[in-house]
């Protein structure tokens, strides 16, 4: 399509409404503007075209045979373009809202607070994504993360959720009451670490230990890593605000933890740009209950 000689889309649109409703008034008030304003894009128009579209009929307007076949193949065009939009608006508004989390921080802080969603906004649908994997959010598809750390993401809006510190932390059973080891003892338990992910590495690395022996590391997923942990059957680097209740209730014991002078937290991250309105809502959401909780 040659751009460089097609009509500007003002004109169009002023003409399929003036001859739609044969008359330059109800043209202008169903477009905003004035009359005048309907006929000089009118009148451009046909001067683009150099062909007359309509003429003068009593106090409203007649359409010439070009005008008459112009408005027929513009009712055709717009109405295309206009039934797209509403498939459009349709698929987006059914489209289930897709949240990419590490499976740990799915199944220990947000599945539980499922049904408060579902209690406080019925017609949202999720698609949830548990993965160790960070998900590229800039290809589509995805349309929220949760994940941990300063919220410093390139091409992404974000803001912290749960604020939370990275800590080691093993049940009484395994390390006894009163823990008073340090980095180097840690070693020699035994460990657990969510499959896909490389917290022990990044936190002996940080402290100038070596990572321990293979087979003292158990890989598992994520989602059952807390059960094990409780039973002592190791110790684990996790947030701490996945074990808050554990800790408290004296099921587990905080054996190290990570502090920095900037705070660290679970952000709840998106693309920037325009959000459609159950995102809008999701989130939000998300925001309310994050600060209820505290």
């Amino acid at each position: 399509m040659e751009w460089s000689k097609f009509p500007p889309l003002t004109s169009l649109r002023a003409f399929e409404a003036a001859a739609r409703n044969l008359g330059y008034s109800t043209a202008g008030r169903e477009l905003n503007v004035s009359h005048a304003a309907i006929a000089q894009q009118v009148r451009a128009l046909e001067v683009h075209l150099g062909l007359p579209l309509v003429t003068r009929s009593g106090r409203g307007l007649a359409l010439t045979a070009e005008g008459a076949l112009l408005l027929e193949h513009l009712t055709q065009g717009f109405g295309c373009i206009a039934e797209a939009l509403v498939q459009l608006d349709e698929s987006q508004s059914q489209r289930p809202i897709n949240i990419t989390m590490t499976p740990a921080f799915a199944a220990n802080w947000f599945i539980p607070k499922m049904e408060q969603l579902h209690s406080a906004h019925p017609e949202i649908d999720l698609m949830i994504n548990p993965t160790a994997e960070m998900v590229d959010l800039a290809q589509g598809g995805c349309d929220v993360a949760i994940r941990f750390g300063w919220g410093d993401w390139t091409g992404l809006e974000s803001e912290p959720l749960v604020p939370t510190n990275y800590v080691i932390a093993g049940a009484p059973s395994l390390v006894g009451d009163n823990w008073t080891g340090g980095a180097e003892e840690l070693t020699l338990l035994p460990w657990l670490e969510e499959a896909g992910t490389t917290e022990i590495k990044h936190w002996l690395e940080k402290l100038g230990v070596e990572k321990p022996p293979p087979k003292h590391v158990t890989s598992l997923p994520g989602s059952v890593m807390m059960q094990p942990m409780l039973d002592g059957v190791g110790i684990a680097a996790t947030a701490r605000a996945l074990i808050k209740e554990h800790v408290e209730a004296g099921r587990l014991m905080i054996l190290l933890e990570e502090t920095h002078d900037e705070p660290t937290a679970y952000h709840m991250a998106w693309r920037k740009g325009i959000q459609r309105p159950a995102l809008k809502t999701f989130i939000r959401w998300l925001r309310n209950v994050a600060k209820e909780e505290g």
